[in-house]
């Protein structure tokens, strides 16, 4: 982060300064030099300390621990025992995209505006900082690591593993960026409508990506139609020298070019499109290769990440990419290069006696879970082996009223590609179980088991040595436990 002192941070969120010792005049010239942390055991020296409060413990309560690690002063919502800055209250009708547990006075949610305004200020003073938003109901966290890998080569890229997508990780991202920084790819994700619009405030970004319009968080949305409309907001944002990157490939998504003062460049397989792939081919470990068609060239992409759906997200890269000065040859080299960098999100490991591992158990949708059984068919049949496939699937959350009919898809789909085995955890999946019968007449292919005790039990007594192994589900099912303790076995 670039260095601000404390007065300029309290000015910036409308707050007031705060000093045990009652000197406000030295407190108002404490300068932050180190990051920003929520986390006291990843305190930095020089560091400004989010107090928030938690499920089991209210950080405002080790706002002392916290400068004892090395921070400066404290965001907090209350005076504490130590300098800080006190935000204002949360406005009335504040939007919760995000929800902090143990927020029972709505200090959390004060707080996390004021790191908003903090955000902003630093992008505001940045003026050749290149701000990349990228949105959908998929796939969002794998392209913004394909992003941030294919623009390190041309400036100091942010661009953080993990999905830090929300009213806390968003402007916690922002701030990683200082005076040096060229490019900040940003993840944006949301539970209603305005929340994206509102990612779009704290840093306003001049390229926006717009993957695809599925049904994650169809609960919150009530349709596709709504969630477009939100996932929209990103190019609505976009100022008139900007760039949208729209999937040519989702109607949705493409409708969007009406909505954008920006100008757009179409990315897919259609024929439309002004970046596409064609020649398609997959490898034994669902790895794509393709030719890449774009308006400055073409060129062959060999990925290094897997499953056909990153072709994409690859897609949408070489967009970003290209508009910020690469190559064509230049980024196809860089895609060729690019590797996993999000933990859980098509990690694909094998044993010793040869079992694969495909853990993508970070999150799961209709759509994310349908692309992952796809690689898994495709990776059981490559070079012509049949390897053994295993599909281990928990419940997709957030569904709403599809929540059945989501699930019996699902296991009717594992079914048509012919997967050998399919293992459903939990009674809140066993649709999808059902589903699999009604499709196949399937007697033991299918088993729907209690918990993940169960489901690793079970893969340890049947395995065989070139078996291939699937693991989703949604981020709460917590289902990466069977693909680790597997993998140790």
């Amino acid at each position: 982060m670039i260095e601000l002192t404390l007065r300029e941070i309290a000015d910036a969120v409308g707050g007031r300064l705060h000093s045990p010792d009652g000197d406000l005049g030295h407190t108002g010239e404490m300068k932050i030099t180190g990051t920003v942390e929520f986390d006291t055991r990843v305190m930095t020296e020089g560091g400004l300390y989010v107090a928030l409060p938690g499920a089991r413990v209210d950080g405002h309560d080790l706002a002392a621990q916290a400068v004892e690690k090395g921070a400066v002063a404290v965001l907090a919502a209350r005076e504490v025992d130590a300098p800080a800055v006190i935000v204002p209250p949360a406005a009335e009708g504040h939007s919760r995209a995000f929800v902090l547990h143990g927020d029972k006075d709505g200090s959390g949610m004060a707080v996390l505006a004021g790191l908003g305004k903090i955000a902003r200020l630093v992008a505001d003073r940045l003026p050749n900082l290149v701000i990349v938003g990228v949105t959908g109901s998929s796939g969002k966290t794998s392209t913004k690591d394909l992003i941030g890998q294919v623009l390190t080569p041309l400036g100091t890229t942010v661009a953080p593993p993990g999905s830090f997508n929300n009213e806390l990780g968003h402007p916690w991202t922002v701030l990683r960026a200082d005076r040096d920084t060229r490019h900040l790819v940003l993840e944006m994700s949301a539970r209603g409508l305005g929340h994206i619009a509102a990612l779009c405030e704290i840093a306003p970004p001049r390229i926006g990506v717009v993957l695809n319009v599925g049904t994650a968080h169809l609960s919150e949305f009530g349709s596709r139609e709504g969630i477009a409309q939100t996932k929209g907001e990103l190019v609505e944002a976009l100022p008139e020298d900007g760039l949208a990157v729209l999937n040519a490939d989702d109607p949705l998504v493409a409708a969007m070019a009406s909505r954008t003062k920006a100008r757009v460049v179409m990315v897919g397989e259609d024929e439309k499109a002004d970046i596409r792939a064609t020649d398609i081919v997959l490898d034994e470990e669902a790895r794509a290769s393709f030719h890449l068609i774009t308006p400055q060239g073409e060129a062959d992409v060999t990925l290094g990440v897997h499953g056909e759906h990153q072709v994409g997200n690859a897609l949408s890269a070489v967009a970003v990419a290209l508009e910020l000065g690469a190559t064509v040859e230049q980024v196809a080299q860089w895609l060729g290069n690019a590797e996993r960098v999000s933990e859980r999100r098509m990690d694909v490991r094998t044993r010793a006696d040869g079992v694969t591992f495909v853990n993508d158990s970070y999150n799961a949708n209709p759509e994310s879970v349908r692309a992952a059984l796809k690689s898994l068919a495709q990776m059981a049949r490559a070079g012509g082996r049949q390897r053994r496939s295993w599909a281990v699937l928990g419940t997709m959350a957030e569904l709403g009223d599809i929540h059945v009919s989501a699930h019996d898809e699902i296991g009717r789909l594992a079914v048509r590609l012919d997967i050998n085995r399919l293992v459903v955890i939990g009674e809140k999946a066993r649709p999808m179980h059902q589903g699999a019968h009604l499709e196949g007449s399937w007697g033991q292919e299918s088993v729907l088991v209690p918990d993940v005790d169960a489901a690793v039990a079970l893969l340890r007594d049947e395995l065989q040595a070139g078996d291939v192994v699937l693991v989703k589900a949604s981020k709460s099912e917590a289902l990466w436990r069977v693909a680790e303790e597997l993998l140790n076995t």
